[in-house]
């Protein structure tokens, strides 16, 4: 009962100033406690603390004489019972309590992470499981004994003291701006699990509120309000399953931005997050930056209504506002893309459907035929070396000048070639990285690029010179066309031509049935085969891919007379295109060019412009043949090129091959990282 006489002793030295504070000296203090102070130590029970604080309607003044509010310091026994810290002493977390009564002289606060913290710091592993045991028995949990990596507490008071609540309030800098107790209760604290948890979780809006209010009246109005107020939902999303609970920091920041629209669909919208990075937009977000449209900017952060409330942002009347927050010129044709679209379900997206089976199906098409075409190449090309026969078996006898080489590109086409590998790998590089956005190397590798803003400009720039290049070279051939003398009329399935004729089907069976042991090698004119399908595949890339990029690049304009849905195909075919496109020109045609026994490791005719004679006269035995007949040949012939020349021609050619091959690995990667994910 020692304590119940301290009790009287205080209320009545709190009564005192009130009957005759008027005729108080200035000198007043509190009249002494007529009992000895009692120690306290970490032994002192439980028991000994509640005599005092365990009466209901235990408070004493704020005040230094008396005056002011009261402050409450009754500990409800039932509920310190049943929470976490039922078996934690008192003096375990009030720490700085030295003897009954307490003395006034200094300032008792009770550092939660004093306990949460310092598990973390402990470094041998004998030291920290015992405190890892005590952890998990606190908060509901079993111990443990194979756990030796820090506990969820540890890691989470860590992230209180790194967050925005663990700041100085600036009208009181002696206070955080918000501590444990302000969300958690003191001697009150639930269990991690069970009914008092889940009560904790429905009244974490109004705990949050308490401080936040207009976040509070917008969620209390919203879906995730609604569900938690009126019905009591659990799985309903409260403030901190976007905000996490403990690592919070200003919704303004970035990481914050980009951290709560993943959350949104770590449990919650899991398929609507899926399709959201699909696009652009998510993208861009998942690489780790935040000016493109996120979750709330759409559905607003708090006050999210379902999609079919008049007063939703997302509500169909209200799409066009809502889409011009960004787009400014947006119109209700361009709101009808699909921003959660889903290749995979033909009832809600048929079109979407459609564009990815098409492009999947001419992936698969395009790879089967080339890829078995080099193959069988490669085994038939290796297997006549071992046998050491010759590269092109087609020699008629004649002799050619030692020392000569045939002119096959002139200058101009050599530059165009290599601005236009530039051009393509620029874009594969820049698109890629934006495309495979959930690839482990692709925020490492955007950084590189500047940023995500910085690689669409070089992205844009590339696309231009790929533009200037294609359409340029076009006007070109026309024009020379068109000024060819009408001796030397142009034939458009003659030898020189690139337009597809009957000899190249008959040259790929011919190549077929040597790759089958059944035919010689077949001979070749000007142009192979393979060689024009090289030449005019930019031109179906230049159609799909140029077009859906120059779309999706000024979705606006487009948007004011085309469906927006177009732009989910535009999206699809893009990128499926891009990827169609880097994979055959680093594995086919660097096979056809370099690869191939014959030719390995590098063939540098496109950097230096010429061949050999006696390779032009192997491997073109018809041309040479043909040249021979129209007595043109020396009309071909230039010197050698310098060993400078080879030299250089050898490292740029090398290092295209090296870049093309990296740019590769990464889509490779990227690819089969997507498709496991």
């Amino acid at each position: 009962m020692r304590c119940l006489a301290l009790y009287l002793t205080v209320v009545f030295a709190g009564l005192l100033p009130l009957a005759g504070a008027a005729a108080a000296p200035a000198e007043f203090s509190r009249p002494p406690v007529s009992e000895e102070p009692v120690a306290v130590d970490k032994e002192t029970p439980n028991s000994t603390c509640l005599e005092c604080h365990g009466i209901k309607g235990f408070a004493v003044p704020e005040g230094e004489f008396g005056e002011g509010r009261k402050r409450a310091l009754f500990v409800d026994r039932d509920a310190l019972h049943n929470s976490v810290h039922a078996k934690q002493a008192c003096v375990a977390c009030h720490n700085t309590i030295e003897q009954i009564p307490h003395k006034t002289d200094r300032r008792r606060v009770v550092g939660c992470v004093q306990c949460h913290k310092e598990q973390a710091e402990l470094g041998r592993i004998d030291e920290v499981q015992p405190e890892v045991d005590l952890t998990r028995t606190m908060v509901g949990l079993p111990p443990d004994i194979k756990m030796l990596e820090k506990t969820t507490l540890e890691k989470e008071a860590g992230l209180y003291l790194a967050s925005i609540h663990a700041l100085p309030r600036k009208d009181e800098p002696q206070r955080p701006n918000a501590d444990c107790g302000d969300c958690h209760g003191t001697h009150d604290v639930p269990p991690m699990r069970g009914a008092g948890a889940d009560s904790y979780r429905l009244r974490t809006p109004a705990i949050c509120g308490g401080c936040h209010e207009k976040a509070l009246a917008e969620y209390t109005n919203s879906v995730h309000g609604a569900a938690v107020k009126r019905y009591g939902k659990l799985e309903a999303a409260v403030c901190s399953d976007c905000h996490s609970a403990h690592q919070i920091a200003s919704p303004e920041d970035d990481p914050v931005k980009l951290a709560i629209t993943v959350n949104c669909g770590s449990s919650c919208h899991e398929e609507e997050v899926k399709s959201y990075r699909s696009t652009y937009h998510g993208q861009v977000t998942m690489l780790g930056y935040a000016h493109t449209a996120r979750c709330s900017d759409c559905h607003n952060a708090h006050n999210i209504l379902a999609i079919d409330n008049p007063l939703s942002t997302v509500y169909p009347d209200n799409l066009v506002e809502t889409c011009q927050e960004c787009h400014k010129g947006a119109t209700a044709s361009f709101v009808k893309f699909q921003p959660h679209g889903n290749t995979h379900d033909f009832k809600r997206f048929p079109a979407m459907w459609i564009a990815s089976k098409f492009m999947i199906a001419l992936l698969g098409g395009v790879f089967l035929v080339f890829w078995a075409h080099s193959l069988f190449w490669f085994r038939r090309e290796s297997k006549d070396r071992a046998a050491g026969m010759p590269a092109a078996p087609h020699a008629d006898g004649t002799t050619v000048v030692a020392g000569k080489y045939v002119q096959r590109f002139s200058w101009q086409v050599r530059l165009a070639h290599l601005l236009l590998a530039l051009a393509v790998m620029t874009l594969a590089l820049t698109g890629t990285t934006v495309l495979y956005a959930d690839s482990f190397w692709a925020p490492t590798m955007m950084k590189l690029l500047g940023g995500a803003k910085i690689a669409a400009i070089i992205h844009h720039s590339a696309a231009l010179l790929f533009g200037v290049l294609f359409f340029g070279h076009i006007i070109s051939v026309l024009y020379r066309i068109s000024k060819a003398p009408k001796e030397k009329r142009f034939r458009w399935f003659g030898p020189d031509s690139l337009i597809p004729n009957l000899r190249d089907w008959k040259d790929f069976i011919a190549m077929k049935n040597w790759f089958a042991g059944k035919g010689p090698r077949p001979s070749f004119e000007h142009w192979t085969y393979w060689e024009k399908f090289d030449y005019w595949a930019p031109f179906w890339g230049m159609f799909i891919i140029g077009t859906s990029g120059v779309m999706l690049w000024f979705a606006p304009f487009f948007g004011s007379f085309i469906p927006g849905w177009i732009f989910n195909i535009a999206t699809i075919v893009h990128g499926e295109e891009a990827f169609l496109a880097i994979v055959f020109l680093f594995t086919v045609h660097f096979f056809n060019s370099h690869f191939r026994p014959d030719k390995f490791p590098l063939d540098i005719i496109m950097f230096t412009g010429s061949m050999p004679l006696e390779e032009f006269k192997e491997e073109r035995a018809d041309e040479y043949a043909r040249l021979v007949k129209e007595g043109t040949l020396d009309d071909y012939l230039v010197d050698p090129p310098s060993e400078s020349t080879v030299r250089k021609s050898r490292i740029l050619g090398f290092s295209l091959v090296g870049v093309g091959l990296f740019i590769l690995l990464l889509v490779l990667m990227g690819f089969v990282q997507n498709l496991f994910t």
